[in-house]
């Protein structure tokens, strides 16, 4: 069953009687290729376990399956529920959940399979819901190995932004203290039905293992409000950024925070690489907690 092929993809949703979704962000590669690269780049054959995000007709849950001992895989959509059955059907080491990630508990579904070795995210990201989703899997403390994700190819290029540069933005920074991510290949609109409106890309993030991590902020939570806060206003100086979401210190305090690291008083928070940003949300939480002493 070639679930890439034009023609099987539509022989399958006629015979399910199903429709694109687009409030689901439903896009379905026709490229083999670029199918089966993604099952091999995407962590590197050092996890035992994928966790698949929004597997659609299966097509690369299949490729998935083939390669690593086990694959679960969340849909969101009921409608597909179905299809997946009949597509995987002879894969048993596919377990599929009928789930919003968003809501679901991975701490407990992916506990047993931690307990048998890695496991790593590999996903077709809807464009709409990218951030929000990288973010849940980034915050839930969870030991991944590997997080690739196909998403919108002008995100990808953020994403893997060096921090400082031009091109860096809020998840850009808040990315490199969990891990390093690296931009994998390009895919166009035409390799999907329906062509989305733009080109896609896949990237894939390797996270830092557990006493790995460079950077060591005194507050995590300062410094991730450090970065929203350089980043909600990018036209603005970094102090005057700052003021607008540090109302409990003066501008001349942030100033003088600023400038005592060596920065201008006039530069931009995206300006800033992740190592600047430790030091200064660790000035900037030693002056919060010593005004409240």
């Amino acid at each position: 069953m070639n679930l890439c092929d034009l023609r099987e993809i539509k022989q399958i949703m006629q015979m399910f009687s199903l429709n694109f979704k687009k409030e689901f962000g439903q896009n379905f590669l026709t490229d083999n290729m670029v199918v089966e690269d993604i099952a091999d780049m995407c962590c590197d054959f050092t996890a035992k376990t994928v966790l698949e995000i929004g597997p659609g007709i299966g097509s690369l849950t299949q490729e998935l399956a083939k390669r690593y001992e086990n694959v679960v895989a969340f849909e969101i959509d009921k409608g597909l529920i179905p299809v997946l059955k009949y597509t995987l059907g002879s894969y048993p080491n596919v377990k599929v959940i009928n789930e919003d990630i968003m809501e679901a508990d991975l701490k407990t579904v992916l506990a047993p399979y931690f307990e048998k070795g890695g496991v790593s995210v590999c996903a077709n990201l809807p464009y709409y819901i990218t951030t929000p989703i990288l973010m849940k899997l980034l915050e839930s403390g969870l030991p991944f190995d590997y997080i690739t994700v196909m998403v919108q190819k002008e995100v990808a290029d953020r994403l893997c932004a060096k921090t400082g540069g031009k091109d860096c933005g809020a998840i850009t920074s808040v990315l490199a203290y969990y891990g390093s991510a690296e931009m994998l290949f390009r895919v166009n609109a035409d390799r999907f039905v329906p062509p989305p409106k733009v080109d896609s890309a896949v990237m894939r993030i390797k996270l830092y293992r557990e006493g790995e991590r460079p950077y060591h902020p005194k507050s995590v939570d300062m410094l991730f409000r450090t970065i929203k806060a350089a980043f909600e206003q990018r036209r603005k100086t970094l102090p005057n950024s700052l003021s607008a979401s540090f109302s409990e210190l003066d501008k001349a305090t942030l100033t003088g925070i600023v400038t005592s690291l060596g920065h201008s008083e006039n530069i931009r928070g995206e300006k800033l690489t992740i190592e600047e940003f430790v030091a200064l949300s660790d000035r900037l939480f030693e002056e919060i907690n010593k005004k409240d002493a």
